[in-house]
């Protein structure tokens, strides 16, 4: 027995040094910091970003300050063009074909001249002491924000591969100086992951280039991160359900996404995303239950501090259509396409959905309709193109 509790006694001491072991960003742990990501996270962009303006202006020529404000706004901008449903990447169609795009000039701007100030606080930082890991970690965290915009938003892949490599060039720096600075392994985690994950022709052709990758070695990474890290881990569990529902592995994937539900109880995103994966994982007519259930908790007042109900409203629809409810699906669609304020992309999705669910239907008037406002609604896309193939004949079916 005695042993047994020596034993027990060392373990605890060993995650505790293990646990004081993690370095970060003194900045990481300011309580204004950590009241900005409180609203963050529960989808308080207004919040969050106020409180990182002030945060930004108190703390001059700090690129950590910087990136705060920058990571803020363009995660609201994300969610207002209905971005940050990982439905729209847990497969590689987001990077092929023409999408629609609601980009505000004017906000772009604002981030771009952000990210350029961030780099140039991080670059005179290290220009004075090349070894300073909080300006190597900010400019690697800006340049990752960067590459996530213009991808998302812009689909300039060779951009944004270009600075996703100077980001990991970066975090992996900030890693070989500091192997304890673990928020540094999202960013060379994630480039890990996708590199690895890439088709192997292309895998092929960058590795003369010197590009490697390993998805094992990418979701490693990424699991310390969501342990131990102090301003990343959030981000580095939601990466890792997004990677596990792209290889079908549901189960794992639902069980992260629970713990970070259970943190942030009023994350619209989060409870959006199990419903998500409790489709794919086929669980059928739950998952049809789950999305009204987010629906309801979504109109209840204050539950959510933003939700985007045309994000449930297509779920729903994928729902209902994978049980073969094909006019209640088409209606689910058409309420989120209708939704004020639906980003252009999932518009022009949810209508040309809508019409597919019709013409199975055999409702073939109300189908063209649907077809119609699709290509209105995005007239040089590549599903505008199939809606208009499908206004010629109807579509029967994949």
């Amino acid at each position: 027995m005695r042993k047994w509790l020596i034993g027990l006694l060392w373990l605890l001491l060993a995650n505790v040094a293990a646990a004081a072991a993690v370095h970060t960003n003194p900045m990481n742990y300011d309580p204004q910091v950590r009241a900005a990501y409180k609203d963050f996270y529960n989808l308080d962009y207004p919040g969050a970003v106020a409180l990182f303006q002030q945060f930004h202006a108190a703390h001059p020529g700090d690129p950590q300050a910087t990136a705060y404000l920058l990571n803020a706004l363009i995660f609201q901008e994300l969610y207002r063009l209905d971005l940050l449903d990982t439905t729209f990447y847990a497969n590689d169609g987001f990077l092929t074909g023409r999408h629609a795009t609601g980009e505000d000039p004017e906000k772009r701007d604002q981030i771009f001249a952000l990210a350029d100030e961030a780099v140039r606080e991080a670059d005179w930082r290290l220009s004075k002491n090349p070894n300073d890991v909080d300006a190597l970690f900010a400019r690697a965290w800006v340049r990752s924000l960067r590459c996530a915009y213009v991808a998302m938003v812009e689909r300039a892949y060779a951009t944004g591969f270009r600075l996703a490599t100077k980001a990991k060039d970066d975090a992996a720096q900030v890693l070989k100086l500091d192997p304890d600075y673990v928020d540094a392994k999202l960013i060379v985690g994630v480039y890990e992951y996708v590199v690895g994950a890439l088709p192997w022709p292309f895998k092929f052709m960058i590795g003369f280039a010197g590009i490697t990758g390993s998805k094992s070695a990418g979701l490693a990474l990424l699991r310390d991160d969501g342990a131990r890290g102090v301003l990343t881990n959030v981000e580095a569990r939601t990466v890792i359900a997004l990677f596990l529902r792209r290889e079908a592995r549901y189960k794992e994937a639902i069980q992260v996404v629970r713990e970070l539900k259970d943190q942030y109880p009023h994350d619209f995103l989060f409870c959006l995303e199990e419903a998500n994966l409790r489709k794919d994982a086929g669980e059928g007519m739950a998952a049809v239950v789950a999305y009204r259930q987010l629906l309801l908790d979504a109109v209840r007042p204050g539950y959510f501090a933003s939700a985007r109900l045309e994000l449930a409203e297509f779920g729903l629809g994928d729902a209902l259509r994978g049980q073969r409810h094909s006019t209640e699906a088409a209606q689910a669609y058409e309420r989120a396409a209708a939704t004020p304020g639906v980003g252009p992309e999932l518009k022009v999705r949810s209508l040309l959905d809508a019409g597919e669910c019709h013409d199975l239907d055999g409702q073939r008037e109300l189908a063209v309709r649907d077809y119609e406002a699709a290509i209105d609604a995005g007239p040089n896309t590549s599903r505008a193109d199939q809606a208009r193939k499908y206004l010629h004949n109807p579509y029967r079916g994949a």
